[in-house]
């Protein structure tokens, strides 16, 4: 009965990168953009999943088996390059080679990585925090700038 209530604990991480990451993937969805909601949820939690697992191998085995090496880092660095992976192929350009389109998708995609492994780790303020600075850029900076932009070619065709 206790290892139950040891996993439900570290379900907390996996439940706050749930929210922290549905917030993001709404910000998305909101905006009719095709990665939305759920991938960005899949890539939270799954991020903070495989740092629980990382945390929990190196805390049950670390003292049976001083020969083998676990490394945290290694998790996380492996959690980047399955995550960039994604990113490059939600990537694309235009076929004339003058535009591209996705960056801002793949970023997201990797943000929201970040905050599940801040999630998996337990460090719920940063999580939240860096959620709020990609909800404000994703959500607020976007049309700021582009009314700058807009401004600017404005000025341009006169």
């Amino acid at each position: 009965m206790e290892t139950f209530w040891a996993e439900l604990r570290l379900m907390q991480g996996l439940i706050a990168a749930f929210v922290l990451s549905g917030l993001i993937g709404w910000e998305r969805e909101r905006r009719n953009i095709s990665v939305g909601l759920r991938t960005h949820i899949l890539v939270g939690v799954s991020a903070a999943l495989f740092v629980v697992l990382a945390d929990t191998l190196i805390y049950r085995f670390a003292d049976d088996a001083p020969q083998v090496r676990f490394d945290l880092v290694g998790v996380l660095g492996a959690v980047v390059s399955g995550v960039s992976f994604l990113g490059a192929g939600a990537i694309f350009s235009d076929r004339r080679g003058e535009g591209t389109k996705g960056l801002t998708t793949a970023a997201g995609l990797l943000a929201t990585a970040g905050v599940g492994v801040a999630c998996g780790l337990h460090l719920y303020v940063l999580a939240t925090g860096a959620t709020l600075l990609f909800l404000f850029t994703l959500g607020w900076l976007g049309p700021l700038l582009g009314e700058r932009v807009r401004a600017r070619q404005d000025a341009e065709d006169r």
